[in-house]
């Protein structure tokens, strides 16, 4: 069954959905002007410049989160497994020269997920109870209209149900239970009960309005704890950083050969696992982050889409890097680990057992935040497909697959993950495609160029 896993995985993530997933990012950018690179000073203005500002235009919209706690909800998602173990598993399989093809996913994938997020809100609804409900199966649905919109809209919708129980039930609780287990010897299954236990008690009393409060809280100095610590390592071992590179750019367009309990890579391994993991960090392509997007307070579609930009550059272009480089620099990413056990033993090779008690505490924090934020996502797909009045019945499900999930082998688990992000990414690439002129139109109307 798991290589049946690995053959349907390895189909997926071949060049044909490399070729869509670069294709799609670099037309929107040139219809953009390339927005991602020449107005991201007007980005991070109206992004991190706004949320400290008292008097912030987009709060005067409507929605239920503020933007400054969608972009905490959403970095919540992004920022955690893929950052941490995502990057670490790619290197593992797919060798230096995944990290390369995480990059240029990550460059085009700025403007998808500028357009996903900029369509979520276009198209987004109010339900009875005043929750807002968004998404790619909305703007399919709407967008398309007709027959073709109800089916890919529809589809989208399950697909959307199986990647957030994949990624948030088994990937991130999986790597908060492994990591607990690695460093304080915490028992997988106990890992996994407090997990459900605590979130019971965040989602079911407070709803998306806590979510969001709990990640803007906890989200940002986890992330400045992280980078410090990576920063850290890289710098201890900087007389490698130049190699590290060296071998990032060589392997990402030759074989890897195998090097002590690294077995070896070809040009398409490394270019699929980089690819893979990238879109997993970021969600760029997913459309899984828009969900989120689509609940929060602004006063123009694209003003919002820009918190999409910003998130793929925090999360792959400066985390997932600092990441890669400390795996690479300290040497450990061919001595036979993977996931973040191998970020882990990175740490430790620089900060020894108390830097890595401070990691593990960041990557339980990370993962547990990423849970919490992917229940949005999970409660949209279900108002979608069963009806709003369902989804207080069908949020006891989302704690059911942690208890299995902290116990299932971790190559298992990543290709349950990539496959299921494979499956999402398709009819949700042909809609932004099919939906461009929407989207440049919001833009142009929103950015003036």
């Amino acid at each position: 069954m798991f290589d049946a896993l690995v053959n349907i995985t390895e189909f997926l993530w071949g060049t044909p959905l490399m070729i869509l997933m670069v294709g799609v990012g670099l037309y929107l950018s040139a219809r953009t002007g390339f927005f991602q690179i020449t107005g991201f000073g007007t980005v991070c203005k109206k992004t991190l410049g706004e949320v400290f500002k008292k008097d912030n235009e987009s709060e005067k919209g409507e929605g239920q989160l503020k933007p400054y706690q969608a972009l905490s909800t959403v970095l919540a998602g992004t920022i955690g497994s893929g950052n941490i173990a995502g990057v670490a598993a790619a290197i593992a399989i797919g060798g230096p020269g995944a990290v390369f093809w995480m990059w240029v996913i990550a460059l085009v994938g700025m403007m998808t997920k500028m357009a996903e997020v900029t369509l979520s809100v276009a198209y987004r609804k109010k339900g009875e109870n005043g929750e807002y409900y968004g998404g790619p199966m909305h703007y399919i649905k709407e967008g398309l209209g007709g027959g073709a919109g109800r089916f890919f809209g529809g589809f989208y919708a399950v697909a959307l149900f199986i990647l957030v129980v994949t990624d948030a039930c088994f990937v991130q609780t999986n790597t908060l239970a492994t990591s607990a287990q690695d460093t304080f010897g915490i028992p997988l299954v106990v890992s996994g009960i407090i997990l459900v236990a605590l979130s019971i008690f965040i989602i079911v009393r407070g709803g998306v309005e806590k979510i969001g409060d709990f990640c803007g809280k906890v989200v940002p100095p986890m992330c400045i704890i992280y980078i410090i610590g990576a920063l850290v390592v890289i710098i201890v071992n900087i007389g490698r950083v130049p190699e590290a590179f060296g071998m990032i750019f060589k392997y990402a367009f030759a074989p890897m050969p195998a090097a002590g309990g690294f077995a070896g890579s070809t040009i398409t391994l490394a270019m699929g696992r980089g690819a893979s993991r990238g879109i997993f960090s970021n969600e760029a392509g997913e459309g899984t982050a828009a969900t989120v997007h689509a609940t929060a307070q602004t006063d123009h579609p694209a003003h919002q889409g820009m918190y999409g930009i910003m998130e793929v550059f925090i999360d792959t272009i400066i985390i997932c890097t600092l990441t890669a480089l400390a795996i690479l620099s300290s040497g450990v990413w061919n001595n036979g680990d993977t996931g973040a056990v191998l970020t882990l033993a990175a740490f430790r090779t620089v900060w020894g057992r108390w830097g890595t008690y401070i990691l593990c505490i960041a990557i339980v924090l990370f993962t547990y935040s990423s849970y919490l934020g992917f229940f949005v996502e999970y409660r949209t797909s279900v108002e979608y497909l069963f009806g709003e009045k369902n989804v207080k019945l069908l949020q006891w499900f989302f704690f059911l697959p942690p208890i299995l999930a902290v116990t299932m082998p971790i190559e298992a688990i990543w290709s349950l993950a990539d496959m299921a992000v494979g499956f999402i990414v398709i009819p949700n690439m042909i809609a932004i495609l099919l939906l461009s002129k929407t989207f440049v139109k919001l833009f142009r109307e929103y950015t003036g160029k």
